[in-house]
């Protein structure tokens, strides 16, 4: 069963809330340390947000042409036009896009997944965790598991696997068994990395394998 539009923009709004307190007293250094996302720092994450939260349906065609419909200079673009000279401007940015509801012309449960993956992104870089709902939490995994890696799911890494959540209704796939939170599965699945204990079980190596290549 999926989830209103209204309750997804009330979870999405309620986590970048969360994260621009989380990130209020970072120092320098941290703001540059690296993140999950391969050659993005903190700051560059941040960044990222701040546009995602600003896209509309026609930006997003924009400025895929302007990429020559390639996703990650599209995102290199996106990143360069909201990352500001000082951090903090970065953060006051994204104080003022928190209760817009604007999106590209993808399913509404990709703000979510945005919302999760990259707060634990950043949150992860710099020595903190996230409290999410864990019912959103799942709805994005289930959107990861039905899209193709190359569309930003992360379908294919769980091929020939059993998912099986420790803290949600999640039983899905067939084959050897990773066992883990609804929350470390979504960042495995969506291809980053987690912590030894955080996913186990005899299939558990082979996702982990599959998250980082």
């Amino acid at each position: 069963m999926g989830v209103t539009q209204a309750a997804v923009w009330d979870v999405v709004h309620g986590e970048r809330a969360a994260l621009a307190r989380d990130l209020e007293g970072l120092g320098a250094d941290q703001w540059s340390a690296p993140t999950a996302c391969v050659g993005w720092d903190v700051h560059d994450v941040l960044a990222h947000l701040v546009d995602s939260a600003k896209t509309t349906r026609w930006a997003f065609v924009r400025d895929m042409v302007a990429a020559r419909f390639d996703f990650d200079r599209q995102n290199a673009l996106g990143i360069a036009r909201e990352r500001r000279a000082d951090p903090q401007e970065t953060l006051a940015e994204l104080r003022t896009v928190v209760a817009l509801t604007s999106t590209p012309p993808a399913p509404i449960g990709t703000r979510l997944v945005e919302a999760f993956v990259h707060g634990e992104d950043i949150r992860r870089a710099v020595g903190l965790r996230g409290d999410y709902p864990v019912d959103q939490v799942v709805e994005a995994l289930r959107l990861q598991l039905r899209t193709s890696v190359k569309m930003g799911g992360g379908k294919e890494r769980t091929n020939g696997l059993r998912l099986v959540a420790s803290d949600a209704a999640v039983d899905v796939g067939g084959g050897p068994e990773v066992r883990g939170s609804a929350l470390a599965l979504l960042l495995a699945v969506s291809g980053r990395p987690v912590e030894p204990d955080e996913i186990t079980g005899p299939g558990s190596a082979t996702l982990r394998y599959r998250a980082a290549s």
